[in-house]
């Protein structure tokens, strides 16, 4: 290999699955990514083990096949990996070590994870009326940051027959998962198995690699609700949606291995604050730096709708939840915000709502209002600095706004 940059300087900057391929285009390993250039080009500029550099020194071409989402690039794995057997995917003699994702045949069907070892031999799989079974998934993290995503979309059941015997006998009361949105509530009495199917159905074109004809169905479902007036439901399918063309799922690629995430280079920041005296003329700020850089021509402003009284978080969750509505507007890598835990835990619970996955930071004052606290993990190579100048910036922005109106009225 003369020169290897050929084989990767082209590749795209987005999710998918990248293909090794030795002579006469024999497909030597199968691997997904989140930035399929950044991964591939791993390979050939850091240190490997013997087994990857052995690899390496066989490769003749890299195909890829990009995806919208790493979700969709951890399930196409799966899928071509089962299918094509790569010599280097090859860890074990069989499948007994990996993920598999389960999906029962019980009235309320449960969605689980099993092991290969577990598997019985004889079982059918697949069939009518029999388990359906996803896999095999080689990373257990990655599988399980899948579900945890797509549960936040589409709450699912983990309880067994017995168990929801006992919930409707009220021997037992409805579980937490319940109380916080994952389950369907199965143990509340609060779905029928005919709406409990259809979870089901989109949690399989999931894992099917059919999300754009999922995409469709709720559209669907979506208009149909709006014309019979069922506006609760039409509401539902649309944040459904939302969350899963939106879906931040960096998590799922774990790339420790060869290669780390870069936050501080191309990173999106959006800094948000609070302006009131005594919850009048009530705004709220939204900032964005690019780059490190004020992007002015996209800051926004919001007048306070909901809110009356001096109420600075649901304000915050006043300005996140129209601000998420906006489909158009670009996702942040950060959310940062001016004000500390009770701020921070109201802009996650709105992200958590909308099924979307990305950092909040917060910085208060401190007990004196003399020294900065940061609330929040920030992410690695992100400046304290540059945090700092978005959360100024938007408590300026905020504040003009905010006597901009006082004026008005008086």
């Amino acid at each position: 290999m003369s020169n290897p940059k050929k084989l990767y300087e082209n590749l795209p900057e987005t999710p998918g699955v990248y293909f090794m391929r030795g002579t006469k285009g024999a497909i030597l390993y199968i691997g997904k990514a989140g930035n399929l250039k950044r991964r591939v080009s791993s390979y050939f500029l850091r240190p490997l083990e013997y087994r990857l550099q052995k690899m390496v020194s066989e490769i003749k071409k890299i195909d890829v096949k990009q995806t919208d989402t790493s979700l969709e690039a951890l399930i196409l794995e799966s899928q071509l990996i089962k299918k094509y057997k790569p010599p280097y995917n090859v860890r074990e003699k069989d499948d007994k070590s990996f993920l598999f994702v389960e999906i029962t045949k019980d009235e309320f069907p449960r969605v689980l994870l099993v092991r290969g070892k577990d598997i019985k031999k004889d079982e059918i799989v697949n069939a009518k009326g029999s388990i359906e079974r996803y896999g095999p998934f080689v990373e257990a993290g990655s599988l399980k940051e899948a579900l945890r995503l797509i549960r936040k979309i589409f709450p699912f059941n983990t309880h067994t027959k017995e168990e929801i015997d006992k919930f409707l006998r009220k021997e037992s009361r409805p579980c937490f998962n319940w109380q916080i949105g994952l389950c369907p509530g199965v143990c509340a009495s609060a779905i029928s198995v005919n709406e409990y199917v259809k979870t089901i159905r989109n949690i399989k074109l999931i894992f099917n690699g059919k999300k754009r004809h999922l995409i469709e169905v709720l559209e669907k479902e979506m208009r149909d609700a709006a014309l019979l007036q069922e506006f609760e439901l039409a509401e539902k399918k649309k944040r459904q949606l939302f969350a899963l063309q939106h879906i931040n799922d960096i998590a799922l690629i774990r790339e420790s291995e060869l290669s780390t995430i870069n936050y501080q280079l191309d990173t999106r920041i959006e800094g948000y604050d609070i302006s009131n005296i005594s919850g009048t003329s009530a705004v709220g700020s939204m900032v964005v730096f690019i780059k490190n850089k004020p992007a002015k021509n996209e800051y926004k402003k919001f007048k306070i709708r909901t809110i009356t009284g001096a109420n600075d978080v649901g304000m915050l969750k006043e300005v996140l939840n129209r601000r998420l509505k906006h489909f158009e507007w670009p996702f942040p890598n950060l959310f940062l915000i001016d004000g500390g835990k009770s701020q921070v835990n109201a802009v996650r619970e709105v992200i958590s709502e909308f099924g979307i996955e990305i950092p909040v930071v917060g910085i208060a004052k401190g007990p004196e209002r003399k020294k900065n606290e940061f609330i929040g993990v920030i992410p690695r190579d992100t400046d304290k600095n540059i945090l700092i100048r978005v959360r100024d910036e938007a408590h300026r922005f905020a504040i003009s706004y905010h006597r901009k109106l006082r004026g008005k009225i008086l």
